[in-house]
């Protein structure tokens, strides 16, 4: 899979790019990752990037040439053989993990970061394709919620977590949060791991982990019960867990 990152700071990308899982599949031959330099496609001398918005106003607006020309450089000037073409925006559709589930289809993904108060609108309207945002709030620049979407996508790569299947116990990748983890020493300080996890009895333990995780979900994020896909044997775990938090309520009164 094919990454072209568009940035004025591609400085920012260097380090978390050459390590961990990133680092791996790169040597892999799994993942592309190429950062480009807006500035490089500024055709003045002074490699302006950036504009003072027209009707005035706070803060400076990425001009829509340079923007344009890297992306057109790059990929080609037909949109239909370069991919998507997303833009990195507190405006855009929230990222979740169906959302890295969709674009991990995609051979190539092409991701602009925006700076100061945004892009050129005709940017917005002409040359992307999607919009995405990390979360309800507001960064200096694109680049983090960049590598927040890649880092998402890749690890759902197959190959990229070297176990098969790793990312699909992930949580929100079955609806659910994940449940507790647990490794050596079996007694720390007194707590002990859950003789389930030491019994060896696969059932029991995909049983545990599985409740483990609807527990989770109900105590920290409920309503992602609303929409995960449950079986039978949820549904009844999940009328006892209402029924034993009801009844410690009732005791508590």
């Amino acid at each position: 899979m094919h990454f072209n990152i568009f940035t004025l700071f591609p400085e920012m990308f260097g380090c978390y790019f050459g390590a961990s899982i990133l680092e791996r599949v790169q040597a892999m031959g799994l993942v592309e990752l190429a950062v480009h330099d807006i500035r490089d496609f500024a055709h003045d001398r002074h490699r302006v990037t950036d504009e003072p918005p027209y009707g005035g106003g706070g803060g400076m607006v990425l001009k829509p040439e340079p923007i344009f020309r890297a992306v057109e450089a790059v990929t080609g000037a037909d949109p239909a053989r370069r991919g998507p073409v997303i833009l990195l925006t507190p405006q855009g559709r929230q990222f979740t993990q169906s959302v890295a589930q969709e674009l991990a289809g995609y051979e190539q993904l092409n991701l602009i970061a925006g700076r100061y108060e945004g892009v050129d609108e005709r940017v917005r309207a002409h040359l992307v394709t999607d919009e995405l945002s990390i979360g309800d709030y507001v960064l200096t620049g694109g680049e983090l919620a960049a590598m927040v979407v890649i880092d998402a996508i890749v690890r759902l790569l197959p190959g990229a977590l070297g176990a098969e299947g790793a990312a699909e116990s992930d949580s929100y990748a079955t609806g659910l949060l994940e449940g507790p983890h647990y490794t050596r020493p079996a007694i720390y300080r007194g707590w002990q791991v859950p003789a389930v996890l030491r019994s060896g009895h696969a059932a029991n333990i995909a049983r545990w982990r599985r409740e483990q995780a609807l527990r989770r979900t109900w105590n920290r994020r409920p309503e992602l019960l609303l929409t995960a896909p449950l079986d039978e044997e949820d549904r009844f775990f999940l009328g006892r867990l209402a029924e034993e938090i009801g009844g410690a309520g009732a005791d508590s009164s």
